[in-house]
């Protein structure tokens, strides 16, 4: 990541557990910086514009509109915003909704750490 901008990372989760636990992640993996936290859907499509991420971490399962949904409306408002799913549910069991092409990638919570962060940022499409 030498050389290249500070990635701004917006989580969307609302189970205040794994907030802290992906902001710490992020916080603690150089090049990268979190610039808020929303606890649904709707306020991560609300705050999107005013914080403008890069890197979206949403939780799949939210109150009222789902993390794929709001995947959908973010990248209305933001345009080129990398949203990445995180849940709880193995990939199998997933809804065959998360395969959208606002969602960049699926992953379970438990895998998040700063060698994924920095994977899933290298390897996205430009």
């Amino acid at each position: 990541m030498e050389g290249e901008a500070t990635v701004r990372v917006l989580v969307v989760d609302d189970q205040e557990p794994f907030r802290a636990a992906a902001t710490a992640v992020v916080t603690h993996t150089g090049g990268f910086a979190l610039v808020g936290t929303a606890i649904s859907g709707e306020d991560a499509v609300h705050r999107g514009p005013l914080l403008r991420p890069d890197l979206v971490l949403m939780d799949l399962r939210l109150p009222g509109v789902d993390g794929v949904e709001a995947a959908r409306r973010l990248h209305t408002v933001c345009p080129g915003v990398l949203v990445v799913v995180f849940s709880t549910y193995h990939p199998r069991d997933l809804p065959t909704a998360v395969a959208t092409p606002e969602v960049a990638g699926y992953f379970h919570k438990s895998a998040l750490r700063p060698t994924l962060l920095r994977s899933i940022w290298s390897t996205r499409p430009r």
